[in-house]
């Protein structure tokens, strides 16, 4: 069965100012290298949708939501903090983002397709129930798993999260609800400072010192994600697929490199397959050396779909 690839042109016109990191160039970057390792013809396209204030309520306050609509600037940038930033076409970008999980979620649980992968800005880990920041606007990887949970009736879902920094925002919508296990591994010290302490017992959180590199990162998934996983038995699986911690990227300094991520996309897919039928939405997070983004996106997607 072919797989899904979701992402919309607006994604691309959300542009967060000259030489910020989040920079459209992204998903230019990731789809070139799709393309040229021939990976998109085992995917079927499609567009993201606006996400409804009903969808993105259930991972977001009514408030929030409200807030962030009413921030939209009609032109020039707005600061939300000083690295997350208001172009007049962001909040369109932000509700495909989460639209894009939702859709992916519909997807895989209908049996049209296998899994999933969104292809799409602005990310939304850091964003956590009712602040935006890192980057994040709204929590599109939440938005999709309230989905599942609240509408699907789906009852254990995981999520794992290999991005460099914490996700800081999905342990806050998540740390008390026991339907879901959130795995995640980051760099200790960086941006938003937190993860050692997790905020709930169905966090599995592994903080990795810098240049711990891909011995360190193997362990830890097999040491610490592999069995909680296996003792949850989730119903589905969403990845949070942030490639900042490659060696190329200055974000961080874990030192990983392409293979890492299609290894542990590969241990995930085996988890899939073992409890939820093989059902797996993917969403792009971090990753900002374009070049390595693009090489690391496609070794992830390559094991996400199965391809030789």
């Amino acid at each position: 069965m072919l797989a899904a690839y979701i992402t919309h042109l607006d994604c691309t016109r959300h542009n967060m100012g000259p030489h910020h990191p989040e920079c459209p160039e992204r998903l230019g970057a990731i789809q070139d290298h799709l393309l040229i390792k021939g990976l998109l013809d085992y995917m079927v396209p499609y567009e993201a949708p606006l996400a409804t204030d009903e969808q993105l309520g259930r991972a977001h306050t009514a408030l929030y939501v409200k807030e962030m609509k009413a921030l939209a600037p009609q032109d020039g940038l707005l600061y939300v903090d000083p690295d997350t930033i208001m172009c007049p076409d962001t909040l369109r970008a932000a509700l495909r983002a989460a639209g894009a999980a939702v859709e992916a979620t519909d997807l895989v649980i209908s049996g049209q397709v296998a899994t999933a992968f969104c292809a799409v800005r602005p990310p939304g880990h850091h964003a956590e129930r009712a602040a935006a920041m890192g980057f994040c606007f709204f929590n599109n990887v939440a938005v999709g798993i309230r989905h599942a949970l609240d509408v699907h009736k789906v009852q254990r879902v995981a999520l794992i999260d290999f991005d460099v920094h914490h996700g800081n925002g999905s342990e806050d919508i998540f740390h008390d609800d026991d339907r879901v296990l959130m795995c995640s591994i980051f760099e200790k010290g960086l941006y938003p400072y937190s993860g050692d302490a997790p905020r709930g017992p169905n966090m599995v959180n592994v903080g990795l010192p810098s240049r711990s590199g891909s011995d360190a990162f193997r362990e830890a998934v097999t040491q610490t994600w592999l069995p909680a996983l296996e003792a949850f038995r989730p119903q589905m699986i969403y990845i949070s697929a942030g490639f900042d911690a490659h060696r190329e990227d200055d974000m961080g300094n874990l030192g990983l490199v392409e293979a890492d991520y299609e290894w542990v996309t590969a241990r995930v897919m085996e988890v899939a397959q073992r409890h939820c039928l093989g059902r797996v939405v993917s969403c792009l997070e971090g990753g900002y050396e374009l070049s390595a983004l693009g090489r690391s996106a496609a070794a992830h997607v390559k094991a996400l779909i199965g391809a030789d």
